[in-house]
């Protein structure tokens, strides 16, 4: 289905400061469009014979006494060393019947959930602050399955595994036949002690001076309930392993999508022995930083995108000169934002929302990602082109609040600001080349500033180091991918003695669900390999056709 109206009322627009962050978050958020296009079809298949419930709600301490001394907090972290490996649990979890759920509205998924008690700082001796993950385990439809779970993990860095899984639970069923599912919301998401920045300002034409930057920032710290230097990857992999020993699983099989590669790998780093299998999925390699080149890429996928409609008949003869009318657009808003009258789909009130170059680069950068939205790219840049704004604006709307409420921006934060941006002094990026992108150079500096303030947490010294590892190991791509091209996978094969590629021709971020995929991922886990001819079908995927009117592509 391809949703061309916010759902819902409208609110009011995003600030400058949360769009900056969604430019870099939504990209490695697999899923905030993909789970708006997924088919009614899709929904009931995962609908079970008890009535529909709303998501479990878990209990999350909040307590945090330190949350606004920074001084308190810079001296406890120093007493905790970089390297968490090591500290798994004892405790044996016990789990209860639950039902979970993508959120109101969308089907229960019975499940077995519980919470498990971590230290914040995992190296104190006698923890007296905790954070409560939240767990959660699908029964595998083998009434004798497998000892080894697979393990979904998201993206964002910020989203929830229950939001991630729950979205797209058909196309885990195949995995799930002979294994159970394991959902752990990472400490800072979801439910595990999540840390959640309101980002209200009033400030919604213009970029935000540094200043207003580091006050929303400052704000946002202030706000937190946990100290978010404990809240990385390094230490998220130790709390994985901590839920796998109290569960008594012997192993896991990790599928990571997008920023969640980057915790697979890392997992597979410090837990060699109970790593089973990986899949990684829109690859995120562990020696490049996330944020110098994510314009730079979106840009030549977008060119790409452009490209493609010019070389197909149908495209070319209704849209003549794509690219003439997209940079129009982009220097147009450029220039000066302009004022759009979206009608609510409910109420039928008309609002008036602002539509700039910032809600541009938002717009198209969402709608590069899966196939089904590339489709509109063309008939969207044209209709703005000749002044309708209407439809970008609305999937602007559409999309930014689906990865507002999808993301937990503390969270995001803390991996950002101690994992990648401490390592863009030493990246080099082509400044010209950045301003030239329809995204710009505003959120790597903005990034920059927010990061100049937010403290920076523990990261174990070999955590940005290619993995070498023999585990079975399958990397997935998509050529028209935005933000992990292809090329990232390679690069993160090279030190893989084990490895399968995989690249599916014109689809966008995230493969796990696209045609024959689910059932290949089912077969790799089983058999630990990639038999010879078991991805040929993933070859003939659907690719949405570019849509020439309103009305969908041509016949």
């Amino acid at each position: 289905m391809i949703r061309l109206l916010f759902p819902g009322r409208f609110e009011r627009a995003p600030s400058r400061l949360w769009l900056t962050v969604w430019l870099l978050s939504c990209a490695v958020v697999a899923g905030a469009q993909e789970a708006a296009d997924a088919t009614d079809e899709e929904r009931v298949e995962e609908t079970v014979a008890e009535p529909v419930q709303e998501s479990v709600e878990e209990s999350v301490d909040g307590s945090f006494e330190e949350t606004a001394d920074t001084t308190a907090r810079e001296t406890s972290v120093e007493a905790a060393s970089a390297d968490v490996a090591g500290t798994g649990s004892e405790t044996v979890l016990e789990l209860e019947d639950c039902r979970i759920s993508a959120g109101p509205g969308y089907p229960g998924i019975k499940a077995r959930c519980g919470q498990l008690s971590r230290p914040l700082n995992p190296k104190d001796a006698d923890p007296s602050a905790t954070v409560t993950l939240r767990i959660a385990v699908v029964p595998a439809l083998n009434l004798e399955p497998e000892p080894d779970p697979v393990v979904p993990l998201a993206g964002g860095p910020g989203q929830s595994a229950n939001d991630f899984y729950t979205a797209y639970a058909q196309a885990f069923e195949p995995l799930r036949r002979n294994r159970d599912i394991l959902l752990v919301d990472q400490r800072g998401t979801g439910n595990s002690a999540a840390l959640r920045c309101e980002f209200e300002d009033e400030v919604l034409e213009g970029s935000l001076s540094d200043e207003e930057t580091l006050r929303l920032t400052r704000e946002c710290l202030d706000a937190l309930p946990h100290d978010p230097r404990f809240f990385t990857t390094s230490v998220a992999v130790a709390d994985l392993d901590a839920v796998r020993e109290a569960l008594g699983y012997p192993s896991l099989n990790l599928y990571g999508i997008s920023y969640g590669s980057r915790v697979a790998q890392h997992y597979a780093r410090r837990f060699p022995s109970t790593t089973r299998s990986i899949v990684l999925d829109g690859v995120v390699p562990p020696d490049l930083p996330l944020g110098p080149d994510i314009a730079l890429e979106s840009q030549a996928a977008v060119e790409r995108i452009l490209a493609r409609c010019a070389e197909d008949t149908a495209c070319a003869e209704r849209f003549p000169d794509i690219a003439g009318a997209f940079d129009e657009v982009r220097n147009r808003l450029a220039a000066g934002a302009v004022n759009v009258r979206l009608a609510d789909p409910v109420s039928g009130d008309v609002e008036r929302v602002t539509f700039g170059a910032m809600e541009f680069a938002g717009a198209i950068r969402l709608l590069a990602y899966h196939p089904n939205t590339i489709a509109l790219l063309p008939l969207l840049i044209d209709e703005a082109a000749n002044g309708n704004y209407q439809p970008l604006a609305a999937q602007f709307l559409m999309t930014s609040r689906s990865v507002a409420s999808a993301l937990a921006i503390g969270m995001h934060n803390a991996v950002m600001c101690s994992e990648d941006v401490p390592r863009y002094s030493g990246y080099t990026v082509d400044r010209g080349a950045l301003e030239a992108s329809y995204m710009g150079p505003l959120l790597l500096d903005t990034m920059r500033t927010v990061c100049s303030v937010w403290p920076e947490g523990l990261v174990d010294e070999d955590f940005a180091e290619p993995l070498s590892t023999d585990i079975p190991t399958l990397l997935l791509s998509g050529s028209a991918d935005p933000i992990t091209p292809p090329a990232y996978a390679t690069r993160a094969a090279g030190g893989l003695k084990r490895a399968w590629l995989l690249s599916g021709r014109h689809q966008g971020h995230g493969q796990f669900s696209v045609g024959c995929m689910p059932n290949i991922l089912a077969g790799f886990v089983e058999r630990r390999e990639l038999e010879e001819g078991a991805a040929d079908c993933f070859t003939d995927s659907f690719v949405m056709p570019f849509f020439l009117s309103f009305s969908g592509p041509t016949p």
